[in-house]
């Protein structure tokens, strides 16, 4: 089944609607996925072995301690060495390397539709490239949509073949609702036993504090990656005179007078804001990365790449 199979099979769906979904995951933009993965496979051939390790104890290549010998061992896994030197029968442990378990999770909520869609459209996109990348190195991706709960979820899955999965379960998402990332996320941790790599996709507009959900996936010993979706356009918007303004996810309504000086005034604090996430961020030791709705978005995974923090 082709990519512009799966669209049509989604049924429902104006045409504008199917259109715009198959723009997104192209012919081109998979072409530019296959470029970004062998960018991958380069920068992870050598981090695999030193960086991908978890702490349990196993059967793996790599020593990691001894512990005394017990009957009912194996007498290969004894240190027969220690034992000429010291006379103390001692079996040789080795780390076990895990599958890298990849969460993405994409914020559905109705602020990520401001500006025509650009924030969630860009969010989507990264989402993919990233899946692309994680299923390409063997990884466990599961994909995530949240607003003011968990709204969807696609199983987790790995090998390349699976990204038309993604394009599928991604072109269903839509944006609706309120933002609760703390609610969204507790109920995202209570779901996922497996701990692993959570990159959350995210205006981060949450009247609760952007805080809380990063917390609650540190405080549950998740490995948090925050990219940012940011509108410049939301900084100084085009408005003048009298004018009423609404709140797009609860309707809240008011008039105001538009002057240079409130634009101004606007201005400075969207950009307060975003220097409150980045150092928020910075403090936490949690990897940030803003994305621009305008740039490509392959030129924004590769920054990603050269951040650190994603490929392990």
């Amino acid at each position: 089944m082709g990519l512009l199979d799966l669209f049509r099979a989604k049924g429902g769906a104006s045409l504008r609607e199917k259109k715009r979904e198959h723009q997104l995951f192209d012919d081109e933009f998979q072409r530019k996925l296959e470029m970004l993965a062998l960018v991958s496979r380069r920068v992870f051939a050598g981090r695999l072995r030193a960086e991908r390790r978890s702490k349990k104890k196993g059967s793996g290549i790599e020593f990691a301690d001894h512990r005394d010998y017990v009957a009912g061992d194996d007498f290969r896994s004894v240190d027969w060495n220690v034992y000429q030197r010291f006379g103390k029968l001692l079996v040789r442990l080795y780390e076990e390397e895990e599958d890298l378990s990849i969460y993405l999770i994409v914020d559905c909520s109705t602020s990520m539709a401001f500006g025509d869609r650009k924030k969630f459209d860009q969010a989507r996109r990264l989402c993919a490239a990233l899946a692309y990348v994680g299923l390409a190195n063997l990884d466990r991706v599961t994909v995530v949509g949240v607003n003011d709960g968990v709204v969807s979820r696609m199983p987790t899955t790995r090998g390349k073949g699976r990204i038309f999965k993604v394009f599928e379960f991604l072109s269903r998402l839509e944006p609706q609702g309120t933002t609760d990332l703390g609610t969204a996320l507790k109920t995202f941790v209570a779901q996922h036993k497996r701990r692993g790599l959570a990159v959350l996709f995210s205006d981060l507009y949450d009247p609760a504090g952007f805080e809380a959900g990063i917390n609650i996936l540190r405080f549950n010993k998740f490995e948090p990656y925050v990219v940012e979706l940011v509108d410049p356009a939301e900084a100084r918007p085009a408005l003048k005179g009298d004018v009423r303004i609404y709140d797009c996810e609860t309707g809240e309504e008011r008039e105001l007078t538009i002057t240079d000086g409130m634009l101004d005034k606007m201005a400075r604090a969207v950009s307060d804001y975003r220097a409150s996430i980045e150092r928020f961020c910075a403090q936490k030791q949690v990897p940030y990365f803003p994305a621009d709705v305008n740039t490509p978005f392959d030129e924004l995974v590769l920054r990603v790449f050269r951040r650190g923090g994603f490929l392990r």
